[in-house]
């Protein structure tokens, strides 16, 4: 039974019967995660008191500048999956091509593969705003024992396990699902251990915050323009607040507990949306559905996509059920 001040420990023990797999490898996979939240939390914590911030001065796989938090996030999370031997492959948005763990072992009995935004909201760190890490968790489909493959990683978002981020902010959490609900552990930093405090948070069934960078409006396309409009007048329970922090993470996580939607739609920049498909849409869209959201692109269901590379982008409309429907209204009645 899920009782406020559990630790996470307790908690993942405890419900293991619960996962759909129950070797205990996927409950050591989430222990791992756990740990190397911790460790990052650290170092974000103290990061204006140490040479941590700003630009590492290399890019991404998606050109992007990366922070020297970007690398140090990204190097301890795989450090922390490839020790301790619970996968068999890793991926992370920082990286060009997916890392394969003993792949030469045919004693690798190992089924997950991760992957993983090891620091969302990036840029905001030079100014003290709210980070976080999104991770995604999959059975692998090709055999036991064989070295991953692309197919591995390309799954369709309605095939993961697990899903879940951690947030670094006033308080560091960690929020996940294993298909069972969405709960949330808080960590108690004088201990070093996560409690759980927002036990099965689920969406309102509407809200009354957009979060969107309406500094792109003009090159949105019009059923997009059309919703924001709708959002700002004075009619029924509406104009809606407008709340955009620039983190996906923290818009996410604020909108679930208070009621709202987050928007990152295609533009003119980004033909094919910016957010990536595997670390940040699918892992949110599986955690949104299980907390009685919805997660779209628009059109159709996230989690149906199917993905056909590592680093694909994707528009994502995502929060409470009733608001992502009416997003989706407007872009139909637009495109007819």
């Amino acid at each position: 039974m899920t009782q406020k001040n559990q630790t996470l420990g307790e908690f993942i023990i405890e419900n293991q019967s619960s996962f759909k797999y129950t070797s205990g490898e996927l409950s050591r996979l989430i222990n791992s995660i756990r740990l190397a939240a911790k460790v990052v939390n650290y170092e974000v914590n103290k990061a204006g008191l140490v040479d941590i911030l700003g630009a590492a001065g290399d890019t991404n796989a998606q050109g992007e500048n990366q922070q020297k938090l970007d690398v140090y996030a990204n190097e301890k999370f795989i450090q922390m999956l490839t020790n301790r031997n619970i996968v068999c492959g890793i991926a992370s948005e920082e990286e060009d091509d997916f890392i394969a763990i003993n792949s030469y072992d045919k004693n690798n009995q190992n089924k997950y593969v991760v992957l993983i935004d090891p620091l969302d909201g990036s840029s905001n760190i030079d100014v003290n705003v709210s980070v976080g890490t999104i991770f995604s968790i999959y059975r692998r489909v090709t055999p036991v024992g064989t070295p991953v493959v692309l197919e591995d990683f390309l799954q369709k978002g309605k095939e993961q396990v697990a899903a879940g981020y951690i947030i670094y902010g006033t308080s560091t959490m960690l929020v996940y699902t294993t298909g069972h609900g969405v709960n949330g552990f808080t960590l108690n930093p004088a201990i070093g251990t996560f409690y759980l405090s927002h036990p099965n948070m689920t969406f309102p069934k509407s809200g009354k915050i957009y979060s969107v960078n309406e500094g792109n409006y003009i090159h949105f396309p019009q059923g997009i323009k059309d919703y924001i409009k709708y959002c700002q007048q004075e009619e029924d329970d509406r104009p809606y607040t407008s709340r955009y922090i620039g983190s996906l993470v923290s818009d996410f996580h604020r909108n679930m507990i208070k009621g709202g939607i987050y928007l990152y739609p295609q533009s003119a920049s980004y033909p094919s949306g910016k957010l990536r498909l595997l670390y940040e849409c699918n892992p949110m869209a599986f955690l949104a559905e299980q907390a009685n959201g919805k997660a779209s692109d628009g059109f159709q269901r996230i989690m149906e996509v199917q993905p056909t590379r590592l680093h694909q982008r994707s528009p994502f409309i995502c929060g409470s059920p009733m608001m992502v429907d009416d997003v989706e209204a407007f872009l139909c009645v637009a495109n007819k």
